[in-house]
């Protein structure tokens, strides 16, 4: 059970990010009638998204090390440093992007950016979930 819950986490992290953010955000913009409804909508949603990354990657940070033999998981090794930069993304967007979006602040810019880092937390959580769920190395 113990080795499951990283997987659990990778997976609940980067499929949030795939339902989100090539789902349910495009879904705004193509269905409401404004696109102001939308971007308001989108915003509240990766806002959402913003606490679940920070959730999942607290609980990944958390299983990496063996508290019985005071050593690193396996897969923490190779994984590591994605669930930091991964939740680090998560907050430069959330606090640092976001704002500048919804103030309509040289939009064309900071969306690019929002929206760069947001596919490079994605491939984070992909690559994590990818070494949490690589088979255990035999003894």
């Amino acid at each position: 059970m113990k080795h499951r819950l990283p997987v659990f986490a990778a997976a609940l992290w980067w499929g949030s990010l795939s339902a989100i953010g090539f789902m349910a955000v495009p879904m705004l913009f193509a269905n409401l009638p404004q696109a102001s409804m939308a971007g308001f909508m989108a915003a509240k949603l990766f806002a959402a998204q913003t606490w679940v990354s920070l959730a999942c990657g607290l609980v990944l940070l958390v299983l990496a090390k063996d508290k019985a033999s005071n050593t690193i998981q396996p897969w923490a090794r190779a994984a590591l440093g994605f669930v930091l930069a991964g939740m680090l993304m998560a907050l430069v967007v959330q606090y640092g992007i976001s704002p500048k979006i919804v103030q309509r602040e040289n939009l064309k810019l900071w969306h690019g950016l929002g929206t760069l880092l947001y596919a490079l937390q994605w491939l984070c959580a992909a690559l994590v979930l990818w070494r949490t769920s690589a088979p255990a190395p035999r003894a």
